[in-house]
């Protein structure tokens, strides 16, 4: 299903946002434009109404017992109709179209004789445009008065609304009829005034203005789309980087690392991060399996030792002091056995956060005392000289796996020493740290082999392997940074070694 794939649900929903600001946007754009034409003709149609209804509002020419206004002929007046009688109380008879309205009893016929439009109404319908202004007029009575030659067939006069005595003049809004739009007024004598024109090509205008906006909505609607696909694939492909990466990783190849190429964005920090942690999974596997390999051969030697002495003695008769020999070297074996299981499970633990460090206050000064005086005998039995110059130190952790690191580093320092050598011991307390060094005189470590030295099994010198695992430093790092510290060496051939060791001080 594509709604299952991010990238499908982002360009859905980019579109849907697109298409209904572009609709929005168009339909606004268009009923603006609609309603700037119709107002545009309205305008129009009613200054036209406006003019054709001045006509009934011009004074008549004053001829010689002439009418005194033009407009239509009164139906009294026709040929072959007789004057109007006045009655007997007729004082003043009324003048030629001055007699009661026909189309509404009981008012005076105010309307005009004929209808003449002036030549500046005139000019406002040009009757020989179909699609121009037309008009049509019809008298009170309902009869047609004047129609323009392009007013179209069919115009019915429409009906007249109620109009109280003395009101003015009432026009109806202008109104769509077909293709036409049409505005109306009845004069207060009622005569009814219709003027319009074809709508036509201003549909057709609107039409083409509709296809536009819709060609010009689908078009930006299409390189929306486009530009948001373009950007969804670029925004999503270190997933699928990353994706394939695991893929591989999962499958046992653990070099694989995602190729970046945007590291600032949200997804390219996580693909630093990804690499970063498979850069340690590698490291780590690797270390294992290093780890495994070393373990197996530290433990294959003892027994296969432990193998090769029971074998020989048992291929025949021994003394009691040859059997006494052989057991004592199966002993030396198991021990080497024992202390190298016991390193390695207490590696585990730490490596596992099982290993408990105490957190009590104490004194680091007398416990690097204390590891001098224990380790003392083995600096004579090397004639290496020990100087401890460390004042108080008060720290926070467990004592006796600090003394642990101690007793290790200065072991070292004496096995790898020169004959009459000597080992300082030193501590401060700098910046919130506290700061304890072993140094020697002895031997040194090559800067190829310095990076390593913490590394289990990792010997400097491979021939003095009695008695030694290769995971004291290992161990002694650890420890160290279970405290919350660091452990740092630096050494020069033929000048000497010094390990550091900074903890948290009490107060920081």
């Amino acid at each position: 299903m594509i709604f299952n794939s991010i990238r499908w649900r982002l360009q859905i929903w980019y579109g849907l946002i697109l298409l209904a600001v572009l609709a929005g946007f168009g339909a606004s754009a268009y009923q603006l434009e609609r309603g700037r034409v119709f107002k545009r003709v309205d305008d129009e149609l009613q200054r036209r109404v406006g003019a054709l209804a001045s006509v009934f509002r011009q004074p008549r020419n004053h001829a010689p017992g002439g009418p005194h206004f033009d407009g239509p002929p009164d139906d009294r007046l026709e040929p072959g109709n007789p004057p109007p009688e006045h009655g007997p109380n007729d004082d003043h008879p009324e003048p030629h179209g001055r007699g009661p309205n026909p189309g509404r009893p009981g008012q005076p016929d105010r309307g005009p004789r004929e209808f003449h439009l002036q030549p500046q109404q005139a000019a406002l319908f040009d009757e020989s445009d179909t699609n121009g202004f037309y008009y049509v007029v019809w008298r009170r009575d309902g009869q047609e008065l004047a129609r323009s030659t392009n007013a179209p067939a069919g115009i019915n006069m429409p009906p007249h609304l109620p109009q109280p005595p003395g009101a003015g003049p009432q026009s109806a809004p202008p109104q769509m009829r077909g293709t036409f739009r049409e505005s109306i007024l009845i004069t207060p004598p009622g005569e009814t005034i219709l003027a319009g024109r074809s709508f036509a090509p201003q549909l057709a205008d609107l039409r083409r203005t509709a296809l536009i906006l819709t060609s010009v909505g689908a078009g930006i609607l299409l390189l929306g789309l486009l530009g948001g696909w373009w950007l969804a694939s670029r925004a999503i492909r270190p997933i699928a980087d990353i994706s394939s990466a695991a893929v591989k990783i999962s499958a046992g190849d653990l070099s694989q690392r995602i190729n970046i190429s945007e590291t600032e964005s949200e997804l390219g920090r996580l693909a630093s991060v990804l690499n970063s942690t498979f850069a340690r999974l590698d490291a780590a596997f690797a270390q294992q399996q290093q780890f495994t390999s070393d373990a197996a051969h530290e433990l294959r030697t003892p027994v296969s030792v432990m193998l090769t002495q029971t074998q020989t003695i048992l291929n025949r008769e021994r003394s009691a002091a040859d059997y006494r020999e052989t057991v004592e070297a199966c002993q030396r074996a198991a021990q080497r056995m024992r202390r190298l299981i016991e390193s390695l499970l207490e590696l585990a633990r730490l490596d596992a956060g099982q290993q408990q460090m105490k957190r009590m206050r104490f004194d680091l000064a007398q416990t690097a005392r204390d590891c001098v005086t224990l380790i003392q005998p083995l600096a004579d039995e090397r004639h290496v000289k020990v100087f401890c110059n460390v004042p108080p130190l008060n720290c926070l952790g467990d004592p006796e796996r600090l003394s642990q690191v101690i007793t290790n580093l200065l072991t070292n320092a004496i096995a790898y020493n020169k004959d009459n050598g000597e080992v300082r011991v030193s501590g401060e307390v700098k910046n919130g740290t506290t700061i304890l060094t072993v140094r020697d005189t002895g031997v040194g470590i090559s800067s190829a082999d310095l990076p390593h030295v913490f590394d289990r099994f990792y010997r400097v010198d491979r021939s003095r392997t009695s008695g030694n695992t290769g995971l004291g430093l290992a161990i002694s790092k650890a420890i160290v940074e279970a405290h919350g510290g660091t452990i740092e060496v630096s050494s020069q051939l033929d000048v000497g070694t010094s390990f550091m060791v900074r903890l948290p001080s009490e107060g920081a």
